[in-house]
């Protein structure tokens, strides 16, 4: 995700905070920990957001897809070509953008 703790651990994974609300002045830099500049963050925040957004397709084709045990059953039944047939559906339902 891309929430401020998610950005912060992305910059530095050894941060210690305490982060109270998803508000960038509710920030407590605990034991030692630098503290990382909001601009910092929101860029990291930005950042983390469009490689989320960029994987949407992903996430959708993951619903849909059959079980592992279907596309066995498939694979089985139907032969390697046939699974294929099965499974392009939903990648070109949700198309890599």
């Amino acid at each position: 995700m891309y929430d401020i703790c998610s950005a912060i651990l992305a910059i530095n994974p050894s941060a210690k905070v305490l982060v109270k609300s998803e508000d960038l002045d509710q920030i407590t830099w605990l034991d030692g920990t630098a503290v990382i500049s909001k601009s910092d963050i929101q860029a990291k925040q930005t950042e983390l957001k469009t490689a989320y957004d960029a994987k949407k397709y992903q996430r959708d084709r993951e619903k849909e897809y059959p079980t592992i045990a279907d596309q066995l059953d498939d694979i089985y039944h139907n032969g390697i070509d046939g699974w294929k047939a099965t499974i392009k559906v939903t990648k070109d339902k949700y198309p890599k953008e």
